[in-house]
C-alpha cells in the first residue's frame, strides 16, 4: 500500500477524516515530554470530537532500550488500540515501529531473537524533527544492554505521515542543526553507497541541493525553508531505504554514546574524513562491484551538488559548514578512545561503503575526527 503523505495544516483534517473512515475509536500515542510544548491542542480536540480515546505512552528516552519497547507493546495490548501514532523525532518514530512490529509476537520470548511476521496494525507518523526521515524507511534502532540492535522489516514503514513545519518552532538550535546535518549526511550516503541506484541518486541529489538552498533560512526560522528540510529530510529517509547507511553511520553510534553528542552531530563529522579517505582511495580500495570509476562520478555528482567546483574542496567545505554550525568535535577524550570507538564499528555496516576501511583505517580516521574537527 502507497504511503499517505499530507503537509501542513491541512494533513490534521485528511488523518481525522481518515481515521474516521477506518472506524478508528482507540489510538496509541507514542511521544515524548516535548509534546507538551507542540501547537497540537486544535488535533487532539479534533480527535476527542470524533470519540477517539488516546493512550500515551513515553516511557523511553533516546536512543530508546529494548526493555522500553516491551514496556510499550505490553501498554499497547492492554489499551486495546487499533492504531499506532508516533509524535516526535527518530527515537520516537523507533520505538512506534518496534511496538507495531513486536505486538503480534510471542512476549516469552526475546522480540529480537524472533522472525518479525508482518501485522496490519496502523502506523502514523508525524515527525518533530527534520533529519532522521525515519517516517519513510524499514530501519529502527534501539539498544539492549547498551549494544546497538538495529530493526529492519518492511512492514514498520508508516502508512500515514504528517509533514508539518509548524512543529520545528520550539526545536533549540542545536537539534535544529544536528538534525539537519543528519538528512545532509543521509544524501550523501545513499549516493555513494554500494545499493545506490538512478532513484536513489535523484533522491540523494535532491536531498543535497534543498538543505544547501535552505539552510541559512531555515535557521533563521523561516517557514517556509522549514516545509522545505522535512520534505527534505523525508527524501533522504527514502533514499536510504533504498540504500542502506554507510560507514559515517557506522562510525557514529559510539561517538554518541561516548560523548553525549547527538546522532546527527556524531555522523556529520564523520563525514569530511571520510571522503577524504575514500577520494584518495579510489583506486586501490573500491569495494563496489561497479569499479572505481563509477564511485568516481557519484562523489563527482555530490560535489555538484554540494556547490563544490571539484571533489578535493568538498571535505574542507564541509569542515567550514561544521565550525559555522558550532557542530565539532568532543573537545574531552583519551588516546584510548579511539581504540573503542575503532573496535566498536558494525563490519556489516561498512560493507555498504564502496571504499574498504579496516580497523586500522578506522583508528587513523577517529584519530583525525577528534584532533582536526
Amino acid at each position: 500500500m502507497p504511503q499517505l503523505i499530507w503537509m501542513g495544516n491541512e494533513g490534521y483534517f485528511y488523518l481525522t477524516t481518515y481515521l474516521k473512515q477506518k472506524e478508528i475509536k482507540k489510538l496509541f500515542l507514542v511521544c515524548d515530554q516535548a509534546i507538551a510544548h507542540l501547537p497540537l491542542d486544535h488535533f487532539f480536540t479534533q480527535l476527542e470530537q470524533l470519540g477517539i480515546t488516546i493512550t500515551r505512552f513515553n516511557n523511553f528516552c533516546v536512543n530508546p532500550r529494548y526493555e522500553s519497547i516491551v514496556d510499550g507493546v505490553e501498554c499497547f495490548l492492554q489499551s486495546k488500540s487499533q492504531a499506532i501514532i508516533a509524535i516526535g523525532g527518530g527515537s520516537t518514530i523507533d520505538v512506534a515501529k518496534c511496538i507495531k512490529l513486536y505486538s503480534t509476537m510471542d512476549s516469552n520470548t526475546c522480540y529480537l531473537e524472533q522472525k518479525i511476521i508482518p501485522n496490519k496494525i496502523m502506523l502514523i507518523a508525524i515527525p518533530t524533527t527534520a533529519g532522521t526521515g525515519s517516517e519513510a524507511t524499514r530501519y529502527a534502532v534501539i539498544y539492549q544492554h547498551g549494544e546497538k540492535q538495529s530493526i529492519t522489516h518492511e512492514s514498520c514503514i508508516p502508512s500515514v505521515v504528517i509533514l508539518d513545519p509548524s512543529l520545528l518552532k520550539t526545536l533549540p538550535d542545536y537539534q535544529k542543526k544536528s538534525a539537519m546535518m543528519d538528512a545532509l549526511c543521509h544524501g550523501i550516503e545513499s549516493g555513494w553507497s554500494i545499493h545506490s541506484n538512478v532513484e536513489s541518486m535523484e533522491y540523494s541529489l535532491s536531498v543535497i541541493k534543498k538543505i544547501m538552498k535552505w539552510m541559512p533560512d531555515y535557521l533563521e526560522g523561516n517557514p517556509e525553508a522549514a516545509n522545505e528540510m522535512l520534505t527534505s529530510a523525508n527524501l533522504a529517509g527514502k533514499a536510504i531505504n533504498i540504500t542502506q547507511t554507510t560507514a559515517s553511520h557506522a562510525m557514529s553510534y559510539k561517538l554518541t554514546s561516548l560523548y553525549g553528542i547527538s546522532h546527527g552531530h556524531a555522523v556529520a563529522i564523520c563525514l569530511p574524513h571520510l571522503w577524504k579517505y575514500m577520494r584518495t582511495h579510489l583506486k586501490t580500495k573500491c569495494i563496489d562491484p561497479r569499479g572505481y570509476k563509477h564511485v568516481e562520478q557519484s562523489l563527482i555528482k555530490l560535489a555538484e551538488a554540494l556547490g563544490c567546483p571539484d571533489t578535493i574542496s568538498v571535505e574542507q567545505y564541509l569542515m567550514n559548514i561544521l565550525r559555522k554550525l558550532k557542530l565539532t568535535a568532543p573537545q574531552s577524550w583519551k588516546r584510548e578512545d579511539i581504540l573503542i570507538l575503532a573496535n566498536s564499528v558494525n563490519p556489516v555496516r561498512l560493507k555498504n561503503n564502496p571504499i574498504m576501511l579496516d580497523s586500522q583505517v578506522l583508528m587513523e580516521l577517529y584519530g583525525e575526527i577528534l584532533l582536526n574537527t
